[in-house]
Formats: C-alpha cells, structure tokens, sequence
C-alpha cells in the first residue's frame, strides 16, 4: 500500500532520519522515500495510513 504525507517540521538530516526510523520500526520492510525542501514523504508499507502518520507525530512533525 502506498501512501504520500506532507510533513511539517524536518530541517535537517537527523530530522529526516528520525521520520524513516519511526516507520520502519512499525515495518521494518517498508520502503520510505523523503523529501526534504519539499516535505513529502512517500511510504510503501502495509500499515495503515493512520498508523503511520500517528507515529510521524509521535516524533514531533506535523503531518497534513
């Protein structure tokens, strides 16, 4: 299941790389693809789009 976010808030690399570990802890086989400047990351996984973004959030970015 593919699902695209908008996230708030990434600045920086370690911002970046904290948004990726959130989801592969969920599924540590999800393919995550971020962009930065533009804030859109896009998940490749089977979990639930709200599962996910709630655990974007969990990290402190906000998720549109």
């Amino acid at each position: 299941m593919d699902n695209t976010f908008q996230v708030q808030g990434m600045t920086c690399g370690h911002c970046e790389m904290a948004v990726k570990k959130a989801i592969l802890r969920l599924d540590p086989e999800a393919k995550v693809e971020i962009d930065r400047p533009s804030g859109k990351v896009d998940v490749h996984s089977n979990q639930p789009r709200e599962t996910l973004a709630h655990a974007i959030a969990e990290e402190g970015y906000q998720v549109a």
